[in-house]
């Protein structure tokens, strides 16, 4: 009984941070501001538009509970990814974010 409980509160509480981080809203200008940067930097190797990246990670399933996670990779770098945090603001890697996450639907 207890275990049954143990997981329906873990289910819940899962549940709760996941529409949080589904239901952030973002500014159209700030998703504008994301597409072009997108469309000038990240597309020669993400695909354009987030749509058949050959290779690099597929954009359009990172996961939206992991902001903290795409702000990291995209200043320092990962893998075969360079940092960008140096060419970048924050502020510009937050509109990247945006557009990321709002992907072409919101554009």
């Amino acid at each position: 009984m207890k275990l049954k409980f143990s997981l329906a509160i873990g289910c819940a509480v899962a549940m709760i941070g996941t529409s949080a981080a589904a239901q952030e809203e973002f500014a159209p200008e700030k998703i504008k501001q994301g597409a072009g940067m997108y469309s000038q930097h990240c597309a020669p190797c993400h695909g354009p538009r987030m749509a058949d990246p050959e290779g690099a990670f597929d954009l359009r399933t990172f996961p939206t509970d992991q902001k903290n996670r795409f702000l990291n990779s995209v200043t320092k770098g990962k893998n075969s990814m360079p940092p960008w945090g140096g060419l970048f603001s924050a502020d510009e890697i937050e509109s990247l974010w945006a557009y990321v996450m709002a992907g072409e639907k919101k554009r």
